[in-house]
């Protein structure tokens, strides 16, 4: 895994974009240009970014509805996704998908899914298929603590393990699911044990740290195409924002929230890079205006995109004729 400062830069660019791309999310939403379910992914982007990075472009990625990060992290294009937030037909699912259902085949990212667990069993499936037909390729699975509680989790890790296939978990434990903290849904809190259970390679990792998670991730990617069988990576990570737009946040202390905003990783990363003497290469000013004129050229093609006409609503809808 490469760890110069480059690569560092490039992290550290691909974090901003997320946050900067949520940011201006919720200023949309506050406009109304976004409408419906919305969950943002801030304070969480050293996942995404992290995971990604051990990949190669003939992996295939799920996610949970909590996605933009790990579709841009992915290559998705900001004016794609935006655009399928606007729900234009310019938009990755052509604005059908909206925040919840980003889909990209060029990049294999295959969603963005509205149901907790949903991805699991489609992962498995997909590494099944590849497994079957001896391509070296590794599936990734992105979820939420929430997760681990629905019987889909249990019934995908047995059958990974059962059969070996190449398949990478990464639970993101954000702590309270969509609003309940962990220690009042599972008896055992440390979901990387529980996951071992199924005789997989399990880790925790600190999911606030860029280099900590691309370090768990490349190894863990290296083990499956190895052969070694699936891998389970737990990610110890913090949302900063409420589970969705709708939701009132009373479940946690404010004071809490600050407190986990000290492990910020964009500055857990420009601290590493401080005491190394590289931050000042980085050159965070100019990957700020990078990013910044990315954002605006995503709104400016949003804004532009074109709506589905009525007429064409039912397209892409299966119904199964019924015989008189």
């Amino acid at each position: 895994m490469a760890s110069d400062w480059a690569q560092e830069r490039e992290w550290y660019r691909q974090m901003v974009l997320i946050r900067r791309f949520e940011e201006k999310c919720v200023e949309l939403y506050s406009y109304e240009k976004i409408r419906g379910f919305l969950h943002l992914y801030i304070g969480q982007e050293a996942v995404a970014v992290g995971v990604m990075n051990a990949l190669a472009a003939e992996d295939g990625v799920l996610a949970s509805y909590r996605e933009h990060g790990h579709a841009l992290a992915r290559g998705v294009s900001a004016k794609s996704i935006m655009a399928e937030m606007y729900g234009k037909l310019e938009g990755c699912s052509r604005g059908r998908g909206g925040s919840m259902h980003l889909f990209d085949a060029s990049s294999r990212f295959y969603g963005g899914s509205a149901i907790v667990a949903g991805g699991l069993p489609l992962a498995v499936g997909m590494a099944l298929a590849d497994k079957m037909m001896k391509r070296n390729r590794v599936t990734v699975a992105f979820f939420g603590d929430g997760a681990v509680a629905e019987g889909e989790f249990h019934e995908s890790l047995n059958l990974a393990a059962l059969w070996q296939l190449p398949i990478l978990f990464v639970c993101e434990n954000n702590l309270y699911a969509m609003g309940t903290a962990l220690r009042y849904t599972e008896s055992e809190t440390n979901l990387a044990s529980k996951a071992a259970a199924y005789r997989l390679s399990a880790h925790q990792v600190d999911g606030m740290d860029i280099i900590g998670v691309a370090k768990a991730a490349t190894e863990a990617v290296a083990a499956i195409r190895a052969g070694n069988g699936p891998v389970f990576l737990e990610c110890l990570t913090y949302r900063f924002r409420a589970h969705s737009m709708f939701d009132a946040e009373l479940y946690r202390e404010k004071s809490e929230v600050e407190t986990w905003k000290h492990k910020d990783p964009l500055l857990v990363l420009q601290k590493r890079l401080e005491e190394s003497g590289q931050w000042e290469k980085i050159g965070a000013d100019g990957i700020e205006k990078e990013v910044a004129a990315i954002i605006a050229e995503a709104v400016e093609f949003a804004e532009n995109g074109t709506l589905e006409p009525l007429e064409d609503l039912e397209k892409f809808v299966y119904s199964p004729e019924v015989s008189a």
